[in-house]
């Protein structure tokens, strides 16, 4: 349930977890810009049973909650948009087109250079647009407006703190 304080809460969470897709997107639109560079490759494991993922009934009965795919050698018409990937791989020599929405990516990652990004499930962190306030315009002057008093908000002194660093080979 939300309260004044939590509506007004700065969301870094989200912010961070929206960003962090977008790095999925960026690289995929390279790779349809450019191939796959040197030995890149990337691991991608979704929601099978997220809103928005198209995969053959077949695949959905073998993988009714989570699926992995490799983007390496074998995968045709990579296409991006803002929130999802369209790709064609091979399953059982058939072809078989699937649309992955970004939120339904659970793990990116391309071990050939040790990187990964591990994500929330987007109903744990309840990502909806309406929740994350757009940015305050700029003043005139640069400097906050000296009216406006400040934000009201309680200063617990606890905070989370996000490392790549479990997600790097040592």
């Amino acid at each position: 349930m939300k309260t004044p304080d939590t509506e007004l809460a700065i969301r870094y969470d989200k912010m961070v977890e929206k960003a962090l897709r977008g790095v999925v997107i960026h690289a995929l639109n390279h790779v349809v810009a450019n191939g796959l560079p040197n030995d890149h490759h990337f691991y991608v494991t979704f929601m099978t049973d997220f809103p928005g993922v198209e995969i053959p009934p077949y695949l959905r009965e073998q993988y009714p909650e989570e699926m992995t795919i490799v983007l390496q050698y074998q995968f045709y018409g990579l296409e991006t948009s803002d929130d999802q990937f369209t790709v064609t791989l091979s399953f059982n020599n058939q072809p078989e087109k699937l649309v992955i929405p970004v939120e339904a990516v659970t793990i990116f990652a391309d071990p050939s250079v040790n990187f990964a990004l591990q994500f929330q499930p987007m109903e744990d962190i309840e990502e909806d647009e309406d929740d994350l306030p757009p940015p305050p315009p700029p003043s005139k002057t640069g400097k906050n407006d000296p009216g406006k008093k400040p934000a009201k908000g309680k200063a617990s002194g606890e905070g989370n703190v996000i490392t790549l660093d479990k997600f790097r080979k040592k």
